[in-house]
């Protein structure tokens, strides 16, 4: 796998880290995972091992949640609403009965999924009946940070058997939701989930980070429509070089000055129903992409 640099000012995260406990926890807080958490395991992405595993010359790497559904049976998890706050980090809750009725629908029906934050979340209600004609499942959750994504890849992903899934993500990380935002840990988790999907033959599209000059939620961090060209740039050229689609929302909804055009939003970061109208025929056609390329 191909993974384009960073800044020469940035630094990369200690990779390969095998933690449990708070430490694992802290450790996924901050978005710096060593590889992905594939059914609850983790495998390295760096370091000699895990490097290894990732190159052309060797096989990916598949999960096998077998090895770990007795003890998932052994537990039956508490109601939602009684899961208390920072028990679910994740948000593992969120889409746990609906992953289940969607592996009753045909394949069709669950061709692709998009995993994402607040902007994928609304998509589905405000999309004009694209996503069960396309056989499109969101799974985004409004306000969560690509490392949270990681965390819920495999049920909210990978367990639905989709052919493509369409990763939107970085908006959170760049507005700091949980902490100062860090390019390294960012692109690691996108690499992370990249893996996660080519591991378990899922062809991966990746959209750019929609335009946004401020966060409402955040006014004191001012433009950072910055960070985000400088995140899609990478992004792009990731896609490019590991076979992915990279899917470009800035043409349809950017304002030519790093925000979000003002009839296509919200407010400065959501896109309304115009907006979004902008973007179906960008998502379908990134996904029709994926589903003509080979795994």
């Amino acid at each position: 796998m191909f993974i384009p640099k960073v800044p020469k000012n940035v630094s990369w995260p200690l990779l390969g880290m095998r933690l449990e406990g708070s430490d694992m926890v802290s450790v996924v807080r901050r978005g710096v995972l060593g590889g992905a958490l594939l059914a609850g395991a983790s495998f390295g992405m760096a370091g000699a091992a895990g490097a290894q595993a990732l190159t052309a010359n060797e096989p990916a790497l598949k999960t096998d949640p077998a090895a770990f559904r007795d003890q998932a049976e052994a537990a039956a998890p508490p109601p939602p609403e009684l899961v208390k706050v920072g028990q679910d980090w994740a948000n593992l809750n969120r889409y746990k009965a609906a992953n289940r009725d969607a592996l009753k629908l045909p394949a069709f029906n669950r061709r692709a999924v998009l995993m994402g934050d607040s902007i994928t979340d609304a998509w589905p209600g405000r999309a004009n009946d694209i996503f069960p004609q396309n056989g499109l499942i969101g799974r985004g959750i409004g306000g969560q940070t690509t490392a949270q994504m990681v965390v819920r890849f495999q049920p909210d992903v990978v367990a639905l058997k989709p052919v493509v899934v369409h990763i939107l993500a970085g908006t959170n990380d760049v507005a700091e939701n949980l902490d100062p935002y860090d390019f390294a840990a960012t692109t690691n988790n996108l690499i992370a989930m990249a893996a996660m999907a080519k591991a378990n033959n899922i062809r991966v599209v990746m959209g750019s980070v929609p335009p946004a000059t401020s966060f409402a939620w955040r006014p004191a961090l001012g433009n950072r429509s910055a960070e985000i060209q400088t995140l899609n740039a990478w992004i792009k050229k990731f896609c490019a070089a590991n076979g992915h689609v990279y899917a470009d929302y800035w043409p349809v909804l950017g304002d030519g000055q790093g925000g979000l055009k003002a009839a296509l939003g919200a407010d400065s970061v959501h896109p309304n129903a115009a907006g979004y109208a902008a973007m179906n025929p960008v998502v379908l056609a990134a996904i029709d992409k994926a589903m003509s390329r080979g795994k």
